[in-house]
């Protein structure tokens, strides 16, 4: 008998030493995730030429980086291993759920992906190797994970309507989230907590409309052309920005 429960202490004590393992893994691959989320805003809002070559250098240096992430993804193989993975699934979560944000805006970034959505199969192919994957991806996860896009999306649209020409590109960010918005709705009954997240969705594209209509009202007001437009914005966003930092002085 002693035996017995001697075996249900270990097996107890080894459940949560993993655990607090895979808890750590989560926090270390959120923190390379939003990094890499930092990068990729700090990246394509570089002044340049071309826009096109700044938004591939963003996703290639967004992937270089996420690198690190998959490393330690590689490293909860051992610790997730058939049925593990499901009961440490929610110690996991959290941590794969920012990996794929950042790894579905460096997708949308990449000219080569011409602003789309990434898909379930190429994010799966992201958490593999030579030797499969490394634990499954399931549809909550990923949910989730591309719902939490759109916030990253929204600030992406807001900066770029303080750049000359960004005003088109914010508006093709305002359809796409407007439509991942509506297409994610209908799993809502199904995915837990994608109705909280729709919610913050919803404020996203509200924030982008309301920007975008602020501008678009200005410009029938004054009847401007969008060239001089641009510049009034520019000037105002810059005159904010040196009042600040007058301030901070």
């Amino acid at each position: 008998m002693q035996a017995t429960f001697q075996q249900f202490r270990d097996d107890i004590d080894q459940a949560n030493d993993r655990r607090e393992r895979l808890i750590k893994a989560s926090r270390d691959v959120t923190n390379i995730s939003k990094k890499t989320i930092f990068l990729l805003h700090r990246i394509v809002l570089e002044d340049s030429s071309d826009d096109r070559a700044l938004a591939a250098r963003a996703a290639s240096s967004a992937r270089q980086k996420l690198t690190e992430a998959n490393a330690i993804f590689a490293a909860m193989r051992p610790e997730l291993a058939g049925d593990l993975f499901w009961r440490f699934q929610r110690q996991v979560s959290p941590g794969l759920q920012e990996y794929i944000e950042a790894l579905s805006f460096a997708h949308y970034l990449d000219p080569e992906s011409h602003g789309s959505l990434i898909s379930y199969q190429q994010v799966q192919d992201a958490l593999s190797d030579a030797n499969g994957p490394y634990f499954p991806l399931t549809t909550s996860d990923y949910l989730l994970g591309l719902s939490d896009l759109t916030g990253e999306l929204m600030r992406f649209a807001i900066s770029n309507i303080t750049r000359r020409g960004g005003r088109p590109k914010a508006n093709e960010i305002c359809a796409f989230v407007r439509d991942c918005k509506s297409d994610f709705e209908r799993f809502t009954p199904h995915v837990r907590d994608l109705s909280k997240k729709q919610y913050v969705t919803a404020s996203s594209l509200e924030k982008i409309e309301t920007a975008a209509y602020a501008l678009v009202v200005r410009g029938s007001e004054y009847d401007l052309p969008p060239e001089m437009l641009d510049d009034l914005v520019a000037q105002t966003t810059s005159r904010f920005g040196r009042g600040d930092e007058d301030h901070d002085v």
